[in-house]
């Protein structure tokens, strides 16, 4: 019979006394000092718990909750021919020291002595998620080089709860959070103001547009397809070194191509403005020399004063842009229609109302980003209302309002003698939506005709901040993580900077980084529970007759996975030793917390060498399908059997996950996968390895969420599905190491 109860010593001087956990085996006693005090008056020894007269109870009965239950479960799970006394105090002393350890300093400091002789290179993370690029980026270093990460931002707050456990109360490190949609006004101006004039190296994020993905439905209007241009905005301001952009693959083929040559067209469109003088002049000297179109000249000077002015002087340039073409049209109208008609007309009254709207840019523009905010929130989408919606957002772009125009000076059916001026003002419409290199493109002929091609290209040549070739596809299992994930990668490079177009494999195909390596030894959970530390994995219990081939699988390998017999670590060693190089000497311990409240307060933190690692709670019929379509690897073809013996499901798919191979891309949803030796879906952390996140790494907050709730809720198992892998990010990160200047 083993009994576990806490109990308090004697009282100190100031009347505290010390609690004690008691275990009672057999009429042997073991007793272990939690490392906390409180007064007798405060203590209920009958219900084991703090009372509420003690400020602290909170956090100390959640302490002591946890404390119990991990002893206990600890003694069930153990053979009691290992109930030795030292094995049970010990493990009750590690669950106390780890908390210890904790809660003697809030912030820790890095190890800073060892980076002096180092040049920082420093980062900012956009759309950061739970924190892949991040964790790659600190993982990445060279002999002479580091990454100093300054600020992080992304829209929900179990993103920056999960950052700041990390990076700021784990870590140690200063880099600050901006919880904030990339797209309010002020974005940039708190940006800014965490930076505090601190010189920023790479910028670095994915942008989320589920809208673009290969895996569902592509949605219209998704208010996530224009986080590009933000995302832009801020290059713009920052103008980094290098920045680089994750995204899904089907971005490559959206709208046949079209968004991926948009991308690349406004990031080639980013202008230095120290320079940009030298092109206004060059093409005030094309207006002198310009005989037959010099109204499209000067439009074109006036649309290129866009990319020099604040977001205040824009809105002022972009009316008068579009005053300029209304006033050739007054002059034109008394010529194509007389007075009558010119009152009464539908396409006159419509080409003058366009200009109205072309001129309302901003208030149009906040229009429409409200209505799909409502649309996203009401879901609309495959339903009676997507039509009207998506219409109406149509019809308010620029685009459609001067394709609008351009039919109603159609309809009119003008003489020949005045097409001409018509189409300067099509044409000066046009350029008003140009971005700057479609404007490049537009002046080249006035160029060709001045004969000044090669001191227009010298312009050009100082005038581009930036320069890509094509983006390009990388497959996560190229770089060490068990995982075959492709994502798009752009990285721009400013013109002073080496040119980047790939990122070289880590590992060839041979040497990839398989599930089995991952997994194996996490594989001591079983339905319904939860485990807070390691257990040891019998190999040759578990894989009678397979155990040579098993272990075959295990590898010794560097950190991005490149084999090292001699040296180097199983992943699921690197997992557990951390990938961080020794950096953060002094961090504390892997931690939980469920909110901010806890965070902030040192409230009931859950110290313990593992975490995430819980299973759902499956019932029979559940396990019994799982069962059926483990055997038979392959979701499709066991669904015969499940019909037969009634167990079949409506869900759309099942991935059983091969030992000996890569996992497919992990999503946000555990129950889409089949651990490859247990009817299971997987945990947090089983996912969390196969994007290669180091097991110190803990996810905070809600584990998973349902229903409408995943519109605005950003749960572990979400984190983990959304994010970049860290040994991906890694690889970029140590590319534009070796390359910056």
């Amino acid at each position: 019979m083993i009994n576990v109860k806490f109990y308090l010593d004697k009282a100190d001087k100031n009347n505290y006394s010390p609690i004690y956990l008691r275990v009672t085996k057999n009429g042997v006693q073991i007793k272990v000092a939690v490392g906390e005090k409180v007064k007798k008056k405060d203590w209920d020894n009958t219900n084991q718990i703090v009372n509420d007269s003690e400020y602290r109870h909170f956090s100390l009965n959640k302490f002591l909750s946890f404390l119990k239950s991990e002893t206990e479960k600890y003694i069930s799970s153990t053979p009691h021919t290992k109930h030795t006394d030292k094995k049970i105090k010990d493990k009750i002393q590690e669950l106390v020291n780890s908390r210890k350890a904790n809660t003697d300093v809030l912030i820790v400091c890095e190890d800073a002595a060892k980076y002096e002789t180092k040049q920082s290179i420093t980062f900012v993370d956009l759309f950061a998620g739970a924190g892949g690029f991040s964790e790659g980026f600190l993982q990445a270093e060279t002999n002479e080089r580091y990454y100093d990460f300054l600020v992080g931002s992304d829209i929900n707050e179990n993103c920056e709860l999960t950052h700041l456990a990390r990076y700021n109360y784990q870590l140690g490190l200063d880099a600050a959070f901006i919880k904030q949609d990339i797209t309010e006004p002020d974005f940039l101006d708190n940006l800014l103001k965490k930076l505090n004039n601190k010189k920023v190296d790479v910028v670095c994020g994915g942008p989320p547009c589920q809208s673009f993905s290969l895996a569902g439905r592509r949605k219209k209007f998704d208010k996530k397809d224009d986080l590009f241009a933000h995302y832009l905005k801020v290059i713009r301001q920052l103008r980094p070194k290098y920045f680089v952009m994750e995204n899904v693959k089907g971005i490559l083929t959206k709208e046949e191509g079209r968004i991926k040559e948009m991308i690349l067209q406004e990031i080639k469109s980013i202008v230095d403005l120290k320079e940009f003088h030298q092109l206004i002049a060059f093409v005030a000297q094309l207006r002198k020399l310009e005989k037959e179109q010099p109204f499209i000249l000067d439009c074109y000077t006036l649309r290129l004063q866009f990319e020099t002015a604040t977001e205040k002087q824009l809105e002022n340039f972009r009316e008068s842009y579009i005053q300029n073409i209304e006033n050739k049209f007054r002059l034109l109208t008394p010529k194509i229609v007389d007075y009558k008609t010119s009152k009464t007309d539908k396409n006159i009254s419509t080409i003058r109302h366009g200009f109205n709207l072309l001129k309302r840019s901003k208030e149009l523009a906040y229009i429409r980003k409200k209505v799909i905010l409502e649309k996203s929130f009401c879901d609309l989408d495959n339903d009676f209302f997507t039509d009207s919606f998506d219409g109406f957002l149509t019809s308010i772009e620029s685009e459609s309002i001067i394709e609008t125009i351009h039919n109603a000076f159609t309809n009119l059916k003008p003489s020949e003698d005045y097409i001409a001026e018509i189409k300067d003002i099509i044409e000066a419409l046009e350029i008003y939506n140009f971005s700057f290199d479609e404007c490049v493109q537009g002046l080249n002929p006035f160029v060709q005709n001045a004969n000044k091609i090669s001191e227009f290209n010298e312009i050009l040549s100082h005038i581009r901040l930036y320069n890509i070739e094509q983006p390009f596809v990388a497959l996560a299992s190229n770089y060490g993580v068990p995982q075959n994930r492709e994502r798009v990668l752009f990285i721009g490079c400013r013109k002073d900077q080496k040119l980047i177009t790939d990122v070289p494999s880590t590992v060839t195909d041979k040497e990839k980084v398989t599930v089995f390596e991952a997994l194996y030894d996490l594989d001591f959970v079983g339905n319904d529970e939860e485990k807070y530390h390691y257990e040891k994995i019998d190999l040759k219990a578990k894989y009678n007759g397979s155990t040579e081939r098993m272990k075959a699988l295990l590898q010794k390998r560097n950190i991005d996975g490149k084999p090292n017999d001699s040296r180097g670590f199983t992943y699921a060693e690197w997992s557990k030793k951390g990938r961080l190089n020794g950096r953060f000497a002094n961090a504390k311990n892997p931690f939980y917390v469920r909110n901010f409240e806890e965070l902030e307060n040192n409230l009931s933190h859950v110290v313990a060498p593992l975490h995430n690692h819980k299973t759902s709670k499956q019932n029979e019929d559940v396990v019994k399908r799982l069962d059926v379509i483990l055997n038979t690897g392959d979701y499709d073809l066991a669904k015969k059997e499940l019909k037969a013996i009634g167990l079949d499901s409506e869900k759309r798919n099942y991935n059983v996950l091969k030992p000996n191979s890569q996992s497919p891309t992990v999503m946000t949803i555990a129950d889409d996968y089949i651990h490859y030796s247990n009817p299971r879906a997987l945990t947090v952390r089983e996912m969390a390895r196969l994007q290669s996140f180091d097991d110190s790494f803990v996810f905070q907050g809600k584990r998973s969420t349902g229903g409408n709730k995943r519109k605005f809720e950003v749960p572990q198992f979400t984190l983990v599905g959304n994010a970049v892998p860290p040994l991906m990010a890694r690889a970029v990160a140590l590319e534009i190491l070796k390359n910056i200047d």
